[in-house]
């Protein structure tokens, strides 16, 4: 199946929450990617920059690519081709799934260096 990536607009921040905070307000106001995960032992968000939260941790300067279209349970090995590349070429990732898709994060000083290796398993659009 060959592979379409978007890059995503803007930057994002990778934040962390005890487990037992509630969700902040505000998380979900305006546009852009947001992602809100709870396990046992932490609350996990990715949100755009400039929204005004109050985190326990929070790191910024992430950039995303979004997998295009809509990716069925059937399919094997779609991150681990693209998570491949990445790690291949020295660059980190974070890395969510939703119930179509996937999403991928790569801090903003190694983005030239995640294209690049993206685009060799992928088409990598703007």
């Amino acid at each position: 199946m060959p592979l379409t990536l978007k890059a995503m607009p803007g930057r994002y921040c990778v934040a962390q929450l005890a487990v037992n905070s509630e969700i902040p307000a505000g998380i979900l106001t305006g546009d852009g990617f947001v992602s809100i995960t709870r396990t046992e032992d932490e609350l996990s968000l990715v949100y755009p920059e400039g929204r005004e939260i109050n985190t326990q941790k929070c790191e910024t300067g992430w950039v995303g690519f979004m997998v295009c279209g809509v990716l069925d349970f059937a399919l094997v090995g779609i991150l681990s081709r693209l998570s491949g590349a990445l790690a291949d070429a020295g660059v980190s990732l974070f890395a969510i799934s939703t119930h179509d898709t996937d999403y991928l994060f790569v801090k903003v000083e190694q983005e030239a260096a995640a294209r690049v290796a993206l685009a060799s398993v992928a088409k990598v659009l703007d």
